[in-house]
């Protein structure tokens, strides 16, 4: 089914996708199309978590989409095609004996293609897609942008990521970003990016589910808001080493803790509404999405 279909089609539909850089691995999209939608309207892109639940973090989203007439993608990575962290959330940036792969094969690219593929195919205006990613796909997103860049989307959203890929280029990745190809050059982009970190204030458990818990991880705090705090310290120290600009921010979210419903609708807030949600609207949040 070609992305095309997505005009003729209201409401979820699941397609299948392809990404040459590693070829006979398939990749869902869970997407909706709200009924208002038309072609220049704002489209998001939304990064699931371990679980590898695309379909849930694209329904998290159908009530701001039906409010501000979205068009939703959740690229979902099977965990049979792409198992574990290393496959995932480190975007296949390294190979089984940890030199770097190809960079075309990194599935950082992925979504930027579809986007890309979307415009194409005029279902989606260029400039109009945002991406937004929970837990391990808040991972996943603040390393695409560190990898590959922000591409073409408007606007990045990190959420609830349980360790950072620290903004050094003297620690290996993922704990930092040595050995991949990245220079000074590329680091000041990433520093100088819009990048947009979003923690949970109630996200602050140390022995909370699923937390990495290897030494690199522990060394930048003992839960995932800490850790939050902690990646935007070090992006602001290394940006006044480089004498660069630093372009990141960073909202906390009171109330909520490691929830990809909550966030989700913290997230849209913030982008459609022009602020957080209530505690009420938070407070529909799931609390079992939590990876």
């Amino acid at each position: 089914m070609t992305l095309d279909k997505l005009l003729e089609h209201e409401g979820k539909i699941a397609l299948s996708y392809e990404f040459a850089g590693q070829k006979g691995k398939s990749i869902t999209l869970h997407c909706y199309r709200a009924a208002g939608y038309t072609p220049g309207r704002p489209v998001v892109f939304v990064q699931h978590g371990m679980m590898r639940n695309g379909d849930d973090y694209r329904d998290f989203w159908i009530p701001a989409a039906d409010r501000h007439d979205l068009l939703i993608v959740a690229p979902t990575f099977s965990d049979k095609d792409f198992p574990e962290a290393e496959n995932y959330n480190n975007g296949m940036v390294l190979d089984s004996d940890g030199k770097p792969a190809p960079r075309e094969s990194w599935i950082y690219h992925v979504p930027g293609e579809i986007a890309e593929r979307l415009v194409a195919a005029g279902v989606m205006h260029e400039g109009c897609a945002r991406i937004y990613g929970h837990s391990a796909g808040g991972q996943f997103l603040h390393r695409m942008v560190s990898t590959v860049g922000f591409g073409p989307f408007a606007s990045v959203i990190a959420a609830n990521a349980g360790w950072y890929s620290l903004p050094a280029l003297d620690t290996d990745f993922p704990a930092g970003l040595r050995g991949i190809g990245l220079g000074e050059q590329g680091l000041r982009q990433l520093l100088e990016s819009g990048l947009w970190i979003m923690a949970g204030q109630q996200d602050s458990d140390a022995n909370a589910d699923n937390l990495p818990s290897q030494p690199e991880a522990l060394e930048q705090g003992p839960g995932r808001l800490h850790r939050a705090r902690n990646y935007m310290a070090k992006g602001k120290a290394a940006a006044a080493a480089l004498g660069c600009d630093f372009g990141w921010r960073i909202t906390e979210v009171p109330g909520v803790a490691h929830d990809g419903c909550a966030m989700s609708q913290a997230a849209a807030g913030m982008w459609f509404e022009g602020g957080l949600p209530s505690a009420e609207v938070l407070a529909v949040g799931t609390g079992q999405v939590n990876a």
